[in-house]
């Protein structure tokens, strides 16, 4: 196999059960990652009428991917494993995701024969979203479609896709001091970190053309305080002028009055 050094790594993704120790590895990498988020608010009520923007927590968070597990790659390297079981296992290891664990199923059958009135309810092993070394996230898989494509003479299916839907379950769910929740607050914490690098980036350009802004301001001010004055001694001038011309013309009146007046022969 002909391999490239230059080549940068490439990091898969993967789902990881802590409490099963079971991680399963993405054959390849989805093309597309589709993620929904809505706010989690307390809403206009009557006991908060004033407070319709305050958020009680972290928004809720669905996440939809869609994998492709293929056994032509471990058919041709000779893989007993691939050569009489096709990809059943790897499928078994997604769908358990959502199973709860037998010996729970089978405690519980045992209490409720013992006459046990209250009995908890089995849960599903908490599941670890991995997406890069940012996104290592606590989820609950809610749902996945399995579309088998290919299989063996015996029926065993060799060539799958599956769509997993997953929510994320944040502090606001799990609690801040559970090793989920402690999780999920270390990636709203690299969240928070990435926005202001993003803000910084965002200023650099400002930051360059600040001196620039400055002396346009400066010239912006000169120009209109020269305006002012400029205007200012106009409508001064104006002024000076028409009372100049309206004083002129008032005595010119008054004087054509009064030689017409002495002119008047008297009685």
């Amino acid at each position: 196999m002909i391999r490239f050094p230059s080549l940068p790594l490439l990091q898969k993704g993967a789902l990881i059960s802590p409490t099963t120790l079971n991680v399963i590895r993405f054959q390849y990498n989805p093309e597309t990652l589709t993620r929904t988020l809505s706010a989690r608010t307390t809403g206009n009520t009557d006991t908060n009428p004033r407070d319709p923007l305050r958020v009680q927590g972290p928004p809720k968070e669905d996440i939809r991917v869609e994998i492709f597990i293929d056994a032509t790659d471990a058919l041709e390297e000779g893989s007993r494993l691939a050569e009489t079981q096709g990809i059943h296992p790897r499928l078994a290891a997604l769908e358990l995701l959502l199973y709860p664990r037998m010996a729970r199923v089978l405690w519980n059958e045992a209490k409720r024969r013992l006459g046990v009135i209250e009995v908890m309810a089995p849960t599903a092993p908490l599941t670890l979203f991995v997406w890069g070394p940012q996104r290592v996230l606590p989820v609950r898989i809610s749902g996945m479609t399995i579309v088998e494509e290919a299989f063996d003479p015996d029926l065993r299916p060799l060539v799958a896709r599956v769509t997993l839907d997953m929510t994320v379950h944040s502090y606001y769910d799990l609690g801040l001091l559970s090793a989920g929740g402690g999780l999920f607050a270390v990636h709203q914490i690299l969240k928070e970190g990435l926005a202001l690098m993003d803000v910084a980036w965002q200023a650099r350009p400002l930051q360059a053309h600040i001196p620039a802004v400055k002396q346009a301001a400066n010239a912006a001010g000169a120009a209109i305080s020269g305006a002012a004055r400029t205007a200012g001694s106009a409508i001064s001038g104006a002024a000076n002028s028409a009372g100049s011309a309206v004083s002129g013309a008032a005595n010119t009146v008054g004087g054509a009055v009064t030689s017409t007046y002495t002119k008047i022969p008297k009685l």
